[in-house]
């Protein structure tokens, strides 16, 4: 669960519009791949896609990782891994 300043974070700065529920996903790879494509059509954000989908994931991760279960910061911290994959594909 993310806190109201989280949210309010995400809502109303040059964070990335990113599909609801898409750090719940089991896969890393999947959650790449949203994060990708929000980056890519964002007018929001702020430096390269790659720093923005990093920038999101690890700002995700301090806010909500203290709540979540260890299982799915690992899938978080993989999909780290995964957008770099992705991006040096590019």
């Amino acid at each position: 669960m993310v806190d109201k300043w989280s949210q309010d974070v995400t809502e109303h700065s040059d964070a990335l519009d990113v599909e609801e529920g898409l750090f719940t996903k089991d896969d890393p790879a999947a959650i790449a791949r949203g994060l990708k494509q929000s980056a890519e059509a964002s007018h929001r954000r702020k430096g390269t896609p790659l720093q923005s989908t990093m920038g999101m994931l690890t700002f995700y991760i301090n806010r909500a990782g203290h709540n979540l279960p260890k299982a799915q910061l690992q899938v978080l911290e993989a999909a780290k891994g995964e957008l770099h994959k992705l991006f040096d594909k590019d």
